[in-house]
C-alpha cells in the first residue's frame, strides 16, 4: 500500500493506493489542500478513483466535491449521508474495490448519524468517532452519545487490537496509535458503562468549530465557501497598491473612476478623495444608470478589500473589463496615513 498523511492545522486526511495497479483514492479530503493531493497522487504515479469523507465535517471545509468533479470521479460517504451530491453511498459491511486493496465501510454513527470507519489492511481510518487519546464530540447536529457508545463499545473496540488507528483529527502532531493503546489509554472509553459514557459526553462543554455553519451548509449543499468566492473573483481582477493610488489622487488623474461599494454610512464617515459612492448591494441594479461608460477604468474600493474585489469581479462580469480593485481597503488607506474626506 502506498499511503500519505497529510496534515491542515488538527484536520488529518489520507492518501492512499494500490502500487501495483496506480488506483488511490483520498479519505476526508481538505479544500485547502487539493493541488497537494493531485502532486502527491502524481509523484507516486497514481491515478485518484475515489474521494472518500468518513462523515459530514462540521469544522472544515471538504474537498470531496470539487475534487470528484474535477476528476470525474465518485464521491464517496455512507449511506445515512444528507448530501445531494455523493455518487457511491456505502452501507455497513460494504467494500470499496481499489485496485488490489479492499476499503471496508463500518457504519459508526454517534458524532454525527453518517459516520463511517473505514478498515484497509491493518488500518482503520476511524474519522471523528475515535481519535488519539479522545472520541468525537456528540454535541452537534445528528451526534447522538448512545450511538456514539454502542459504535465504540460493541463494534470498533472488538477489531483486532493490532490495528492502527488514524483519525480525521490529531492535535499533538502524532502520526497514529493502535487499537489496543487506545482501549488500554484513552480516557474516554475508561467509562464502559453506558450511562457514565453518556453523561461525559454530555457535559464535556465543548466551545463550537469557528467555521461550523459555513462548513456543514457547503458540506451538506456542496455550495462554494466565501474564501473560494473570493479566490475566484481575484483570478478575474487585476490590482492598484495604495500608493498607487494615492499618487493618482494627488495628482488628480481623471483617467480612472474610485467606486466606493461600502454602505452610505460608512462612506459619509470617510472615504477617498474623489470616491462615487455604490453600494456593493445595489451594484448590479444601478450601475447602468450610475456608468453608463463600459470603458471607464473603474477602481473598487471597500473597508477591507474582499467587497471592493467582488465588486471588481462582477464588474468584469458583466462588461467593464477595466475594472480594477484597491490591493488593501480604506482601513489599510486610513493607517498608512492617506487622506480621507468626508461629507
Amino acid at each position: 500500500m502506498i499511503f500519505e498523511q497529510l496534515a491542515t492545522g488538527g484536520c488529518r486526511s489520507y492518501l492512499i493506493g494500490c502500487g501495483d495497479t496506480c488506483a488511490a483514492a483520498v479519505i476526508d479530503p481538505e479544500l485547502s489542500q487539493v493541488d497537494r493531493y493531485l502532486a502527491l497522487a502524481s509523484n507516486h504515479g497514481l491515478r485518484i478513483h475515489y474521494l472518500i469523507d468518513t462523515h459530514t465535517h462540521a469544522d472544515h471545509f471538504s474537498a470531496g466535491r470539487q475534487l470528484s468533479r474535477r476528476l470525474d470521479v465518485p464521491m464517496v460517504m455512507h449511506q445515512s449521508s444528507p448530501a445531494p451530491f455523493v455518487d457511491m453511498r456505502l452501507g455497513d459491511g460494504e467494500s470499496i474495490a481499489l485496485g488490489k486493496l479492499r476499503l471496508k465501510a463500518l457504519h459508526t454513527p454517534g458524532h454525527t448519524r453518517d459516520s463511517m470507519c473505514l478498515l484497509v489492511e491493518n488500518r482503520l481510518f476511524t474519522g471523528d468517532t475515535l481519535l488519539i487519546g479522545g472520541t468525537g464530540r456528540t454535541d452537534l447536529p445528528t451526534g447522538n452519545p448512545e450511538a456514539l457508545h454502542d459504535s465504540l463499545f460493541n463494534h470498533i473496540l472488538r477489531l483486532d487490537p493490532a490495528l492502527e488507528v488514524y483519525p480525521a483529527h490529531e492535535y499533538k502532531n502524532r502520526d497514529h496509535t493502535t487499537l489496543g493503546q487506545e482501549i488500554r489509554d484513552n480516557p474516554r472509553l475508561q467509562r464502559r458503562d453506558p450511562g457514565e459514557f453518556v453523561q461525559m459526553m454530555r457535559n464535556l462543554n465543548l466551545s463550537m468549530p469557528t467555521h461550523l455553519t459555513e462548513a456543514l451548509r457547503t458540506n451538506l449543499s456542496g455550495g462554494k465557501t466565501i474564501a473560494q468566492l473570493l479566490s475566484e473573483a481575484a483570478a478575474l481582477v487585476s490590482f492598484m497598491s495604495l500608493d498607487e493610488l494615492r499618487a493618482r489622487v494627488d495628482a488628480h488623474d481623471a483617467g480612472i473612476l474610485v467606486l466606493d461599494v461600502r454602505e452610505r454610512d460608512a462612506y459619509a464617515i470617510g472615504h477617498i478623495p474623489g470616491a462615487r459612492h455604490l453600494p456593493r448591494g445595489q451594484l448590479e441594479l444601478r450601475v447602468n444608470d450610475e456608468l453608463p461608460d463600459p470603458t471607464l477604468r473603474i477602481l473598487t474600493v471597500c473597508e477591507f478589500g474582499r467587497v471592493s474585489t467582488l465588486a471588481a469581479a462582477t464588474l468584469r462580469q458583466i462588461g467593464f473589463q477595466r475594472a480594477i480593485a484597491l490591493d488593501g481597503g480604506m482601513k489599510a488607506w486610513r493607517e498608512a496615513g492617506h487622506p480621507v474626506v468626508s461629507d
